[in-house]
């Protein structure tokens, strides 16, 4: 568990039933596997599911208590720590956090930035920078935005939309892969993060709930239907979801990068 040096835990009272919010992505169904079926968790805390900016969001004003948000958002929410040993991670090729384009990055001359990740869009204007050396116009995206993705014009898709565009565009850029390339360490997109003390009892069994999808991903492959990408594949090669030591420097490197 995390808990970053320049930010201040507090102590505030609670409702009477936790509010954790997660997103609704394929990736999230291996963590939410065991915490939905928990019925003891189910009377301590209820479940909100949102685009990942929008929790970061909810966390910031304090209208939930715990999300599985974008680590990048972590600097802007008082009171954040990391409270599990799980989340969303790569260690290399995680398929579903790409850079789309018609044309090689070399020639791409300006970039939609998806609006759903505050981590994803971060990572990408690093890696452009720093990676690939582009100086690119960065665009925030409209809702349509992949309609207008071709000639120079790139764009980051996030989450499950990115895999079920991985074959109508020739060029994917992997963002988990080029951090990896730059800079050897693993890459965290979200973490379960809180913006207060939680009960420790509390902590300790939806930690151990997180564990349990991850003994059960046929089950969960099989229970949601994706002829876009191989989710056994995204699950067990592609998503990291233990928070190893070696992961969590890739998270430290990454804070600091963009605090520059």
């Amino acid at each position: 568990m995390i808990a970053l040096p320049y930010l201040c835990p507090k102590n505030i009272h609670l409702d009477a039933k936790i509010k954790v919010a997660a997103v609704s992505y394929l990736n999230t169904k291996p963590l939410l596997y065991g915490i939905e079926k928990d019925e003891t968790l189910a009377g301590q805390m209820e479940l909100l599911l949102d685009y990942p900016s929008n929790l970061a969001k909810s966390l910031q004003q304090g209208t939930i208590d715990m999300a599985l948000m974008p680590v990048a958002a972590m600097p802007f929410v008082p009171g954040a720590r990391i409270v599990s040993d799980y989340g969303i991670a790569s260690d290399g090729n995680v398929a579903s956090v790409c850079i789309f384009s018609q044309v090689p990055i070399e020639r791409v001359e300006s970039v939609y930035l998806d609006y759903q990740s505050r981590s994803s869009v971060r990572l990408a204007k690093l890696l452009l920078e720093k990676y690939w050396n582009k100086n690119v116009v960065l665009r925030p995206a409209p809702e349509n935005y992949i309609e207008y993705i071709n000639d120079t014009t790139a764009g980051v898709i996030i989450g499950d939309r990115a895999l079920q565009q991985r074959t109508n565009f020739e060029y994917v850029y992997d963002l988990a892969e080029a951090w990896e390339k730059l800079t050897g360490h693993p890459f965290i997109f979200a973490a379960w993060i809180a913006n207060k003390d939680l009960p420790a009892d509390f902590l300790a069994a939806f930690n151990k709930a997180n564990a349990i999808g991850l003994n059960h991903i046929d089950e969960i492959v099989a229970a949601h239907p994706f002829p876009y990408y191989d989710l056994k594949e995204y699950y067990t090669e592609n998503i990291k979801y233990e928070l190893t030591p070696e992961r969590k420097k890739g998270l430290e490197q990454f804070l600091e990068m963009i605090a520059e």
